[in-house]
């Protein structure tokens, strides 16, 4: 086998796009939108990207017992099987203020006018600043969507409204005190 080519071993499991980052506490996470372990629900899929039933509407989220200190949170939503070679960004709202313990269903919107003073959407990998849906692929099998809420230890990120998540990622890897993430595993329509 020359290096250009590849083998396709039988499928194993995937690490989560936080195992490679220093290991930190959790805190409780919940939704009245989405399950950990469950499907994301239609609400929860891409109507931009043409998905039956999908509405784009990001889920409401409520979190509790971060560690003391926590100045900010960051809220974001990425699936690591997109079949783009870097996984795909759905949702990244930065500087949400320390006191903020909730966001509710729709926040997502674009515009953010239901976010807390302060706080701002990046522009995911769709290129808009809002909540995109789970829209996997046909024939790509289950997507496992990790919504996570990050606590971080300074009250601002120190970056625009025009950085990338994964910038925001590497800015916020240092900062990061706690960590807490709902997973949805969901399978394409046909799988």
């Amino acid at each position: 086998m020359t290096s250009s080519q590849t083998s396709h071993p039988t499928a194993q499991p995937v690490p989560g796009p936080y195992a490679y980052l220093p290991t930190v506490p959790s805190f409780q996470l919940t939704s009245t939108s989405v399950t950990d372990g469950q499907p994301l629900p239609f609400a929860q899929l891409s109507k931009m990207f043409g998905v039956p039933g999908g509405q784009d509407i990001s889920p409401e989220l409520s979190w509790e017992g971060f560690p003391p200190g926590t100045e900010s949170f960051v809220v974001s939503m990425y699936d690591p099987q997109a079949p783009t070679g870097s996984g795909f960004w759905h949702w990244v709202v930065a500087e949400i203020p320390a006191g903020t313990t909730s966001l509710p269903a729709g926040a997502g919107a674009p515009g953010g006018s239901h976010l807390p003073p302060g706080a701002f959407q990046l522009p995911g990998d769709a290129g808009t600043a809002q909540y995109i849906g789970g829209a996997p692929p046909a024939g790509s099998g289950v997507h496992e969507y990790y919504l996570t809420v990050t606590a971080l230890s300074a009250a601002t990120t120190g970056l625009d409204r025009n950085a990338s998540a994964a910038y925001l990622g590497f800015t916020i890897a240092g900062l990061t005190v706690a960590r807490a993430t709902l997973v949805c595993p969901t399978p394409a329509a046909d799988a």
